[in-house]
């Protein structure tokens, strides 16, 4: 392939990807087909002469559009949106286009000091306060495994790495039930085991962790002969919004000396609204925390924004320079790479400037302040009727509904039918020991009247 029929190819991509994006609402949210479908189309072995692209744009449309579950649809209310602005998609198409290898600051100087920038430029909006430094990982899982892998070294004082886990005493982990299962893969992966995973209980409306359990908790810990080794605290979980007492329990990670991290990965974004930020009062006491700008800021998918008050800690557990990653006869830069799991980077940071010169900082807000008014109407709407019930309030653009007096078959029942009915696409989850429905409102392209046909199509299919 020449420049000239690149040139070409990509205006027709960037026309096409309009056209995708412009017939949206017109197309189911989740795809209709059953398991091998899609993959039925394909020939079972590779070309062994290329074919060049002329024509793949229809293949496309006609083999892997009908198979796609559209993220961008603004009638996705399922998990947390995974948003693409069209900022951000050009952004990313720019950052393919250099094809950055990001991982060291004489690899991209332009790449490190952006993501640098960046990271402040949101610092600021967040408002944080100066002493965070932020860097960018794949998804917030990556961010928390740094993390706990952190908490690991520092509690055997920089001794897991060198000589391994064998013979070192039991780590201990203390979180809630509220928090991700990132976290427990990342105990899983560290080497410090599910058994040494405490869950700490909850109280109050926003599922918080109770901080004097957590306190009693870990002298219990100590006294039996455990090591504990950091406190995995959140803001805005992921099945109900459940938010920490950070103040209170970043407050008892001080007294014990241990390293803490706060998952924010789909709330934490909505921090750029001042008035938002009572569900993470006390964050400024955190070792490290996460959010994710590939939820609900617009910026392209992978993009998480890990923030450290000493990023020592990390690069002491993370990492490594042989001779041929060593930067010589320069210095005050920063090897990114030192900071997180995989060695290679892409040129994210494009992507985050993109977004927020296009939108700035209130055209964000404006977005986000609509879907939590518009997620609260509803949930006021259904709760006026009588054949629903609210289980959890909402949290910013989130609750948990359930269709009163049902079981669990009722309600996996209910959410199957809502899915296969294709107008809108919604998740269950479990709480209170029961199956519920979760709702939450985050699409860039939703408007108040996809919330609202969203009521009407619960309502349609309540019976």
């Amino acid at each position: 392939m020449d420049w000239e029929e690149f040139a070409r190819l990509g205006a027709d991509i960037a026309a096409w990807g309009a056209d995708y994006h412009r017939a949206l609402p017109d197309r189911p949210v989740r795809a209709p087909l059953t398991p091998g479908a899609i993959a039925a189309q394909f020939p079972k072995a590779p070309p062994e002469t290329g074919q060049g692209l002329d024509g793949i744009l229809s293949e496309l449309d006609e083999k892997v559009v009908p198979g796609l579950t559209h993220w961008q649809h603004p009638r996705f209310f399922a998990y947390f949106p995974s948003n693409a602005t069209p900022a951000s998609m050009l952004a990313d198409f720019a950052a393919s286009i250099m094809a950055q290898q990001c991982m060291l600051w004489q690899t991209s100087p332009a790449g490190t000091e952006i993501e640098t920038l960046m990271l402040d430029w949101l610092r600021q909006g967040l408002g944080l306060p100066e002493g965070f430094h932020g860097v960018i990982q794949d998804s917030a899982s990556s961010a928390t495994l740094a993390a706990v892998l952190t908490m690991r070294e520092r509690a055997l004082d920089w001794a897991g790495n060198a000589k391994g886990l064998s013979g070192q005493p039991r780590l201990r982990i203390y979180a809630s039930s509220e928090v991700h299962t990132s976290v427990d893969r990342a105990i899983w992966v560290a080497g410090i085991g599910a058994e040494n995973l405490v869950r700490i209980p909850t109280q109050g409306p926003l599922r918080a962790m109770d901080p004097d359990a957590l306190r009693a908790q870990i002298a219990s810990d100590r006294a039996a002969g455990y090591v504990p080794a950091g406190i995995v605290a959140c803001t805005g979980g992921t099945g109900t919004g459940a938010c920490d007492d950070l103040r209170a329990v970043l407050a008892v990670a001080r007294e014990e000396g241990l390293y803490s991290h706060v998952d924010a990965a789909w709330a934490g974004a909505a921090m750029l609204c001042p008035e938002f930020r009572d569900l993470w009062v006390g964050i400024e006491a955190a070792d490290s925390l996460v959010l994710n700008p590939h939820k609900w800021m617009g910026v392209q998918f992978d993009f998480s924004a890990h923030y450290l008050k000493d990023p020592a800690a990390l690069t002491k557990t993370l990492a490594i320079q042989p001779e041929y990653l060593k930067t010589h006869g320069k210095d005050g830069f920063v090897n990114y790479s030192e900071w997180s799991v995989p060695l290679g980077r892409r040129f994210r940071a494009l992507t985050l400037w993109f977004v927020l010169r296009a939108y700035g900082l209130e055209g964000l807000r404006a977005v986000m302040r609509d879907h939590v008014r518009w997620c609260g109407d509803l949930a006021e709407t259904l709760r006026a009727d009588p054949r629903f019930e609210i289980v959890t309030e909402p949290v910013l653009a989130l609750f948990t509904l359930a269709l009163k007096g049902a079981s669990d078959a009722d309600m996996i029942a209910f959410v199957n039918r809502v899915n296969e009915d294709g107008r809108i696409y919604v998740t269950q989850g479990r709480t209170q020991g029961r199956i519920v429905m979760r709702f939450t409102v985050g699409s860039f392209a939703c408007t108040e009247e996809d919330v609202r046909l969203a009521g009407d199509v619960l309502k349609d299919l309540a019976d």
